[in-house]
């Protein structure tokens, strides 16, 4: 292009770079002009002598020069919300450009367009605001930030327009036109005085004109579409009757309409197509818009939808009675910390020594003894006396002297005083509630069985767990020797939970509604949660990229802070029992007494052992004896 097309050049662009330097001005978060024009270097030169008089009095605007190609475009550079696109009509290859951008044009990045060619009817490069007919073919849809200039034919003003779309379809929906501002070479761009504020895209377009918004609900009951409008039966598919209300109220605050379609599950992927089905499928083959039940927030899924805002204050986690003390530890060995118990066992064998020594000195400075008395043979009688002594069976010894009696008395005094603490304790403890299951890996040691509500997610978690303790607690307790899985309905798996002794993996907003109308008072004491999934609240969901992204965010984000979310969820989910008739008497059971038994079995099994030794030594020592040894019959 020689010097004289540059000149006309610059002439017919000049007042629409000035314009565009007075809108950069109202553009925040603009850090980066990409300039995609077929200029010359002399009007590119100019154009970034003025992007550098704005960078004098706001923050630093980089301008940077490309070919008019798609392969150039931003379509990873993870600033693209700084990015302005700077593109000219008159340019070979503009308008393919903007048709291969596709969701560039309505998602994150901003663009200006402008007309270089001049003629008398377009006041030296300013289009008329009807000559645009090629942004009609374009996806234009509601979040797009695309600004043009051009001549409002009734009252002569250059004008900054946009216009969107709420739907790329034919017919679907109406272009909106959208006055942003008017430009004066003198004063600048003038927001328009009756433009509707604020001039944020996404919080200003919130009126859709009653157009049909697609939204997918996963109902897992069929009954439930007869009752998603009121409180029946509440506790069945909650959480979809929570993302309904809410997509409705969404719905009404955008002036739109909703059509719900029904599925049966979140989604399962396809690693061979790379596609899901479900919900999950609708929102990926443009089937829906809305996600209309929220769903866990996955590394997997990030992919394939956009997660707006966490609408379900509700988790999944086993729901268990806390166990008796006994049924986890030995209650046996409780009441005392392991320094008494160490002192205590110091304090016999030291009793036992003392009493050895005293006694013994009794019987050899004593010339007679009582013909009723006991005689001392050895540390060991001594140490089953205090013994005795320690467990309350009295003592079998009759001390003569003060030391003896003293020493005596003081090992009943003391010891009565542990016994008496230590049965308290252990009195106390049988009553108690265990906090011991704590982890998924106490829950996995522990000998509590397991279950989890027939529902989609919890086959597919359950099945697809890869960390081990998690995927062993699945293996040894969840799947049967038979095949055969614990996924059981919600009503039996409350009912067992009532029982004791079983730990049942359910929504707890849910669960809590049939314990608070099925259990005994006494019953929702010690109940206990266990989370098992890694992963947070469920989110509500979008199609990637979508256009009605930041519009719905910002009313779910509305929605909760005015409280309406909180209304549904309290409606419709139920809180944790409180615990107010305190907890009922507990008979003692043989899980109570099993260490004492399995001790006294011990005893028996080495007593028998140690006499039939004896009688084997006996025979053994008698047969090798000739017949005037030491042993005579």
């Amino acid at each position: 292009m020689d010097d004289t097309s540059s000149t006309s050049l610059w002439r017919s662009i000049e007042q629409p770079l000035g314009a565009l330097r007075d809108l950069l001005v109202h553009l925040d978060r603009s850090h980066q002009l990409l300039v995609m024009t077929c200029w010359p270097p002399t009007v590119r030169h100019k154009l970034w002598q003025i992007v550098r008089e704005i960078s004098d009095h706001r923050s630093t605007i980089s301008v940077r020069f490309a070919p008019v190609d798609a392969r150039h475009l931003p379509w990873h550079d993870p600033n693209q919300h700084q990015i302005v696109i700077v593109v000219d009509l008159s340019c070979p290859g503009t308008q393919l450009l903007l048709e291969s951008a596709k969701q560039l044009l309505y998602y994150r990045l901003r663009w200006i367009v402008l007309q270089s060619i001049a003629d008398e009817l377009s006041f030296q490069g300013w289009k008329t605001c009807t000559d645009y007919q090629v942004l009609d073919r374009l996806p234009l849809l509601v979040s797009n930030e695309v600004f043009y200039f051009c001549t409002d034919p009734a009252s002569g003003r250059h004008v900054i327009r946009q216009q969107y779309r709420l739907s790329v379809a034919p017919n679907a929906s109406v272009t909106t036109m959208e006055t942003f501002g008017v430009w004066q070479p003198d004063k600048g761009v003038q927001l328009e005085s009756n433009a509707p504020r604020p001039t944020v895209t996404s919080v200003r377009r919130q009126n859709f004109n009653q157009y049909q918004l697609r939204a997918s609900l996963v109902i897992l009951h069929n009954e439930t579409l007869n009752h998603l409008d009121d409180l029946h039966d509440r506790h069945i598919d909650t959480i979809s009757r929570v993302n309904y209300l809410l997509t409705k109220t969404v719905a009404q605050a955008l002036n739109a309409t909703v059509r719900f379609t029904i599925v049966d599950s979140w989604g399962y992927r396809d690693p061979d197509k790379d596609r899901y089905s479900g919900m999950i499928g609708e929102l990926q083959s443009d089937l829906a818009d809305l996600g209309g039940t929220s769903m866990f927030f996955t590394q997997d899924r990030i992919k394939v939808v956009d997660f707006l805002s966490m609408t379900a204050s509700t988790r999944a986690s086993f729901v268990f009675r806390a166990p008796k003390l006994s049924f986890t530890d030995n209650v046996f060995l409780l009441p005392f910390d392991q320094y008494v118990w160490y002192c205590t066992v110091s304090f016999i064998v030291l009793s036992g020594v003392l009493l050895l020594v005293v006694l013994r000195t009794e019987q050899r400075y004593t010339a007679t003894s009582d013909a009723g008395s006991h005689s001392i043979t050895g540390l060991s009688d001594t140490l089953l006396n205090v013994f005795g002594t320690t467990c309350q069976q009295g003592s079998f010894i009759e001390p003569k002297t003060a030391p003896a009696r003293c020493l005596v008395l003081l090992c009943l005094v003391v010891l009565m005083f542990l016994y008496a603490s230590y049965s308290a304790n252990i009195v106390a403890l049988i009553q108690s509630p265990s906090t011991k299951i704590q982890t998924v890996g106490d829950l996995l040691a522990s000998r509590l069985k397991t279950g989890a509500e027939d529902t989609v997610y919890n086959h597919y978690y359950f099945r697809h767990e890869t960390e081990p303790i998690r995927k062993a607690l699945y293996e040894r307790k969840m799947r049967n020797k038979d095949g055969t899985e614990n996924f059981i309905p919600l009503a039996q798996g409350i009912e067992l939970v009532r029982q004791g002794h079983y730990a049942f993996h359910v929504e707890v907003g849910v669960c809590y509604k049939l314990i608070s109308e099925t259990f005994q008072e006494e019953e929702k004491c010690g109940l206990q949660e266990l989370e098992y999934f890694k992963v947070i609240e469920p989110y509500y969901a979008v199609q990637k990229n979508s256009s009605f992204r930041e519009s719905v965010r910002i009313n779910l984000f509305k929605m909760r802070e005015f409280g309406i979310q909180g209304r549904e969820h309290t409606l419709l989910y139920t809180k944790k029992p409180r615990c107010v008739g305190g907890s009922s008497f507990i008979p003692v059971s043989i899980v109570d007494v099993w260490p004492a038994l399995v001790t006294l079995g011990w005893g028996y099994f080495l007593t028998a052992t140690i006499l039939i030794a004896e009688i084997l030594w006996v025979r053994i020592r008698s047969r090798l004896l000739p017949e005037d040894g030491y042993f005579h019959h």
